[in-house]
This record gives C-alpha cells, sequence and structure tokens, in this order.
C-alpha cells in the first residue's frame, strides 16, 4: 500500500549503539528506509558484524551507514533520531532536526540534569513543522494503554495515590553493550551525564507522571529524594533513587529506581477508592500484565504478550499515528519529556541538599524552572 503524504518512509539515526540496533529494527520491520550515521567507524562496524546480526539472524543490507561527517545537504529524513549518550543529545538534536521533515525523537532521558541545551531546543522547536518525542516507550506499549482504558472507565474509583517501581540491575545493559567494561566506560557511571538509576530507569518516573495526567492530578510540584551513590573515584553515580511527589492537586506518590535489583521489578500500582489498579512489566519472559485488584480482594488479570522488539514497533507507530493526526504518542511528546527531565533535575537536586525542591512551569527550560530549596 502506497505511503500517504503524511506517512514516515525515511529514519536517520544517529548513534549505531544499542538503541540505535533496537530502532533500526523497528523502523524496517515498519518498511521505513533506514539510513544509520555514527561518528566512530567500528560503531557501525560492530552493528553490521555483530549487533544486529546477533539479536535478528541477519544483517539488513536495506539499511544504509555513513559517517556524520559524509552526511551532506540533501540529507534529509520524515524522521530524525537521536540514539546517543543524553549528554550529547542537545547538540545532536539542533544538528539533526534541520533534517527532519516531520518528526524527531530523543531517546531517554532527554538531556543531563543540569538542563544544559535544553531552552536552545525548546526554541527551536518553535520553527519546526513537524513534531518532537522522548523514547519513553513504556506508556505507549499494548499494557500501559490498556491501563488507560481502565482508568478512563473508572475501575477503581477516585485515585489517591500512584506508585510505580524500576528495580533492575543493569547487568543486562553490560551484557548488550559488551564492548564496555563497566559503568566507568560511558555516561552510565556518571548521574550529571545523565546515567545512574536516575537517568538510566527514568521510566518509572516517566509513567508515575504519565498515569498522573491521567487520573487528572496534573503536574509534578514538589519533589523529595534520596539518592545512594556510588563515589570511588572512577564513577559517580546514583545506585538507587527513591523519590516522594506532589502533584498540582495535591496527590502524593512515590517513584523507586534502582539499578541494583535481582530479580527484576518493574511494576506501578494506582490505588483508588474502590480498589487497585496495577501494570506489570515482565511478569514472565514474553509477557506483560495489568490487573486489577478489588476493594474485596477479587483480582482480575489480563496477560499481554510482548517482546523486546514491540516495545520499539509501539514506539515508532506511535509517532506515525501522531505525524497523521492521531493521539497515540501523546504520552511521549517532547513536553512531557522534558516534564520528567525537570523532576529528574529537581530529585538529584533534592538528594544532594537533603530539602524539598518545587517545581516551576513558568516556560523556562533551564535551571531557572527548580525553585530554591524548602525545608522538607
Amino acid at each position: 500500500m502506497p505511503l500517504q503524504d503524511d506517512s514516515i518512509g525515511s529514519a536517520l539515526i544517529y548513534g549505531a549503539g544499542s538503541i540505535g540496533n533496537h530502532l533500526s529494527h523497528a523502523a524496517r520491520t515498519l518498511g521505513w528506509q533506514v539510513t544509520v550515521c555514527d561518528v566512530d567507524p567500528r560503531a557501525l562496524r560492530r552493528m553490521r558484524e555483530e549487533i544486529y546480526p546477533g539479536r535478528y539472524g541477519d544483517w539488513d543490507a536495506g539499511i544504509r551507514q555513513t559517517l556524520v561527517a559524509d552526511l551532506g545537504p540533501a540529507d534529509v529524513f520524515d524522521c530524525v533520531i537521536v540514539g546517543t549518550p543524553p549528554d550529547s543529545h542537545m547538540a545532536v538534536a539542533l544538528e539533526g532536526i534541520a533534517r527532519a521533515r516531520k518528526a524527531l525523537l530523543i531517546e531517554k532521558p532527554l538531556a543531563t540534569p543540569s538542563l544544559a541545551g535544553c531552552a536552545a531546543l525548546m526554541e527551536r522547536l518553535t520553527r519546526f513543522t513537524g513534531r518532537a518525542f522522548v523514547g519513553y516507550d513504556h506508556v505507549v506499549g499494548t499494557a500501559a494503554v490498556r491501563v488507560l482504558e481502565l482508568l478512563r472507565q473508572g475501575i477503581v474509583g477516585e485515585i489517591k495515590t500512584i506508585d510505580v517501581e524500576f528495580r533492575e540491575h543493569w547487568g543486562g545493559i553490560f551484557n548488550a553493550h559488551p564492548w564496555l567494561a563497566g559503568p566507568w566506560d560511558s555516561y552510565l557511571g556518571f548521574s550529571r551525564r545523565g546515567g545512574g538509576a536516575a537517568g538510566e530507569h527514568s521510566h518509572a518516573l516517566n509513567l508515575w507522571q504519565h498515569l498522573a495526567h491521567a487520573a487528572g492530578a496534573g503536574r509534578v510540584r514538589a519533589v523529595s529524594a534520596a539518592c545512594q551513590w556510588v563515589r570511588d573515584g572512577r564513577v559517580d553515580y546514583d545506585e538507587v533513587c527513591a523519590m516522594t511527589l506532589r502533584t498540582e492537586s495535591g496527590m502524593i506518590g512515590r517513584v523507586v529506581q534502582d539499578v541494583v535489583s535481582v530479580p527484576v521489578t518493574k511494576r506501578a500500582s494506582v490505588q483508588g477508592t474502590d480498589g487497585r489498579l496495577e501494570w506489570v512489566c515482565g511478569l514472565e519472559p514474553g509477557v506483560d500484565a495489568v490487573r486489577v485488584r478489588g476493594a474485596g480482594g477479587a483480582v482480575d488479570e489480563e496477560r499481554i504478550a510482548k517482546t523486546r522488539p514491540d516495545d520499539f514497533l509501539a514506539e515508532l507507530r506511535a509517532i506515525q499515528d501522531c505525524c497523521r493526526g492521531g493521539r497515540a504518542g501523546d504520552g511521549i511528546l517532547i513536553e512531557r519529556g522534558f516534564d520528567t527531565q525537570l523532576v529528574l533535575a529537581a530529585a538529584l537536586r533534592s538528594a544532594e541538599t537533603g530539602g524539598q525542591v518545587t517545581v516551576v512551569y513558568s516556560g523556562d527550560y533551564g535551571p531557572a524552572a527548580l525553585d530554591a530549596e524548602a525545608s522538607a
């Protein structure tokens, strides 16, 4: 079937690492033309000879590879994807947006906790005729979509509180990046560069905010956080980040993210006056779950089949739908991703100072959006 004028048919992906491989495969599955660029020819070769065939069976010869320096002025694409480390996102996005016709996708987290470059990017986006997104793909997955459907039905009554946990030892990340000797060998070992539990598992924070919006609780207004740090001269990162959040409506909830837990726990709990709604990622291999626990104790569980490639397919399909005028991608729009980045920065500031940090939504995309600390 021929693509419509508002369809996405081509993508440029910056970064040949793990996320670049995931999104290349998803884009090719959707029939898009894909170009992958990197500053390092070794990364392109590793993608072609090791990562992609190791995951998907064979290298896809339809994927074009090039060095960033070899991109020409005629290299423009429907969608540009930034899959580089977080501390390069702003610079790469500013370069890439000039090559994007319809969509810009930036991998999570959006930026570093300093928020450096966010104001410049958001100003540039005011002149972009397409849509921009951040890669918090869990909120567009089938299970999360089902949770929102149930919330809209009022199945657990008035929402009183939300808890989300992403507790996962990051050994799996290093297994997917065998060329890294450890957290000290990349941004992962440095919270200020977008690594650590706060940055790497910020899916949890983003999902909490997504559910709070669906519950009508508004944005996060105040943040109190505690972190457990690893600082040994080679690395400086939070291995556990625990946040207490209060929204504009006054609802209080909790987010816990860590890189130490075995086995993995990725879950969300929405407590209402008539019961509890639960989202479970990876209930067992290849299965997510949505549970409704009634006030009387009865449990209704829906099991949802999902593979790892499905996460990225759902993300790109949501972007495609949004570019066609749909709403499937609303949860990953860059405005939501920036709100997550803002609260993440507030959490790390709170953990360092021991005080509560207020988030100010004034249209400022820099550190001024974090108010002075108040007593906890």
